[in-house]
């Protein structure tokens, strides 16, 4: 078992759903039960699923969750290409939000391949 609050993946994970949450605090109304409901789960799920994934028994049931961590991650980078397309954020946020994202991501990566090779 990992202690998640330890896991810098995790940290940077939760600094992203408060970045997430900013950006969509400043979207139009329409969209709270639409495009900022969804980008909103999706960060939550992303850092969760770490969170969850490090509970599990094994290093294999941990490497899973963070599969699934991944995916979260993805859908997360196609909301944040769709709010800027809708005009709801400029090329530097969405830059500096995918960015950290793709680090993340790459950590997450990393993390698996460490515990698919214990």
């Amino acid at each position: 078992m990992h202690n998640f609050r330890e896991l810098k993946v995790w940290q940077r994970a939760r600094a992203l759903v408060k970045n997430v949450y900013v950006l969509t605090s400043n979207f139009p109304s329409t969209e709270r039960y639409n495009l900022s409901s969804q980008m909103q789960s999706c960060s939550i799920s992303l850092m969760s699923t770490i969170a969850e994934g490090s509970g599990r028994g094994s290093d294999v049931d941990f490497a899973r969750f963070l599969d699934m961590s991944l995916g979260s991650g993805h859908e997360l980078e196609s909301q944040l290409i769709v709010s800027f397309d809708l005009g709801y954020m400029n090329e530097d946020k969405l830059g500096e939000l995918t960015s950290e994202l793709s680090e993340i991501q790459r950590m997450i990566v990393a993390l698996i391949k460490k515990l698919r090779n214990n």
